[in-house]
């Protein structure tokens, strides 16, 4: 055994730790007592500084945090609602724009019918113009075959008396309304 071992008591049955020493035993307090001051007068303070420090900046941390999430709810519900705004905008954006083709439409369909509605009524003027005219140029047409013929029968000239009087007598013997769909 070493000479350190030999110093330390062994005990007639068994080992030194089991034996009580009483002046190993101050020792131990007593620098356990002075570790124990040292410690508290300069090691536990600044243990005690840090923990303070990490303590308040974790709680600085979750308040910053928490504002930050109060902070983004915020957000998030005026997004939302802009969100919904924009939507019912677009809605209506698309509303007014499905109305607005459809007045075009009708407006377009109106139109349409209204010149169509014109033309035809400008075309119906323009046929009876023309039946008119058509008819006044067979009247002439008539009365001039009407005075030949006579000539020619007679083989005089006629007055212009006579020439009337046979035109009209022509032209009473003929039906025109069949001609002008019913007008005279």
């Amino acid at each position: 055994m070493s000479s350190a071992a030999a110093h330390i008591p062994i005990a007639s049955s068994g080992s030194f730790l089991i034996t009580p020493n009483v002046g190993l035993m101050v020792w131990v307090l007593v620098i356990f007592g002075i570790c124990w001051f040292v410690l508290r007068r300069s090691v536990f303070p600044q243990i005690n500084a840090i923990l303070d420090r990490r303590a308040k900046a974790i709680s600085d941390e979750i308040d910053s945090a928490e504002s930050l999430r109060t902070e983004s709810q915020k957000v998030l519900d005026e997004y939302r609602q802009r969100l919904a705004e924009a939507r019912t905008q677009a809605d209506e954006i698309v509303t007014r724009a499905r109305q607005a083709a459809e007045a075009h439409q009708k407006e377009a369909v109106e139109a349409a019918r209204t010149e169509r509605e014109r033309m035809i009524e400008q075309t119906r003027r323009d046929v009876e113009a023309e039946t008119r005219r058509a008819i006044d140029e067979i009247r002439r047409e008539v009365a001039d075959l009407t005075v030949l013929a006579t000539e020619k029968v007679t083989r005089k000239t006629l007055t212009e008396a006579d020439q009337r009087r046979l035109v009209e007598e022509a032209l009473g013997d003929l039906d025109f309304s069949v001609l002008s769909g019913g007008e005279n």
